[in-house]
């Protein structure tokens, strides 16, 4: 008698896993093209210059960014999943993984800065001894070091304490995004510290919540939902969060009868103004998500739009990475 066919082998069916492969590719995909190639196409027909190598620099912090997410929010997340199913396993952990990931672009970037702030194309090239007297130098080599010490944490008997280095990381990225010259740079510096949070919990939770989903789906389904459902309420308040701090940054960057213009005509706001777009989307994504949490008879429903949220959020991640790279608007 031959054998049933597998469920992932029934006609007309897509095989399961080829949904996580597509997101995959997308994600991969985005993560390199976007910040290669999108500064250019900001820039083009704004008659700004961006420093050289800016596409190699805004993918050192693409990578960096996702390597903070994928740490900050699996203590995250994986704090929500002991406290719903305290009896199942979790999923292995990704951030001793990310934590080298995050060292090596911070080293990168710390080299870019030791060339003045240039892309370096041999040793000779680079000041190490330089970076201690800069401020810039001082925040790259801080990141460096704190990915290191992230590192070595997520691999002790007490992996929570990685917390600490990598809320220095996160600290050392607002101080640097809000130079001293800047008008209120300690207000900057606060809005942009609770973006950066509220951003990195919010992608790198999502993240983590999937993979436990995944892990549970056959064992302790309702588990999986409830863990769903608990942080879409926290991630309700982070994007409140992310919304307010961004409104607030933009209005510090174009002041509020320049910003319809500045959005089209400049680098910085045509990708602030994808950036909008593409959270937009994250947003509908998970209201779907919670509407089908409450209302549809089988609530697996809601892994669908939520696994679509999470690679759209990992677009936004790519996109941030580049706005960090692009000159400043002018404030007209």
């Amino acid at each position: 008698m031959p054998a049933a066919p597998a469920a992932d082998a029934v006609p007309g069916r897509r095989p399961v896993g080829a949904g996580r492969a597509v997101a995959a590719v997308v994600l991969v995909a985005a993560a390199t093209f976007v910040p290669m190639f999108g500064p250019q196409a900001a820039l083009d027909g704004t008659g700004e210059a961006a420093a050289p190598g800016v596409g190699g620099i805004a993918l050192l912090r693409t990578v960096l960014f996702a390597a903070l997410c994928v740490q900050l929010g699996e203590a995250f997340a994986g704090f929500l999943a002991r406290r719903v199913a305290p009896a199942q396993a979790v999923p292995r952990t990704w951030s001793p993984y990310a934590a080298w990931v995050g060292f090596a672009a911070a080293l990168g970037l710390a080299s870019v800065v030791a060339a003045g702030n240039l892309i370096p194309h041999g040793v000779g090239d680079l000041d190490i001894g330089g970076l201690y007297g800069t401020r810039d130098g001082t925040l790259a080599l801080l990141e460096v070091n704190a990915f290191l010490v992230a590192a070595l944490c997520a691999r002790s008997r007490r992996p929570d304490t990685a917390l600490l280095p990598l809320a220095a990381v996160v600290v050392a990225e607002a101080l640097r995004a809000h130079p001293p010259a800047e008008d209120t740079a300690l207000v900057g510096s606060g809005l942009t510290l609770v973006h950066l949070t509220c951003a990195a919990l919010w992608a790198g939770g999502l993240l983590y919540v999937l993979r436990a989903l995944r892990q549970w789906r056959r064992t302790a389904p309702e588990a999986g939902t409830a863990l769903l459902g608990r942080y879409a309420r926290v991630a309700a308040v982070l994007l409140a969060a992310i919304t307010a701090t961004g409104v607030c940054s933009t209005l510090r960057r174009m002041p509020p009868g320049t910003v319809l213009d500045q959005l089209t005509t400049t680098a910085y706001g045509r990708t602030l103004l994808a950036k909008v777009l593409l959270v937009a989307v994250v947003a509908a994504l998970a209201l779907a998500a919670r509407f089908r949490l409450r209302g549809a008879r089988d609530r697996t429903a809601a892994y669908v739009p939520a696994r679509a949220e999470v690679v759209v959020l990992g677009v936004v991640v790519a996109v941030s990475a580049v706005l960090t790279a692009l000159p400043l608007p002018i404030r007209w």
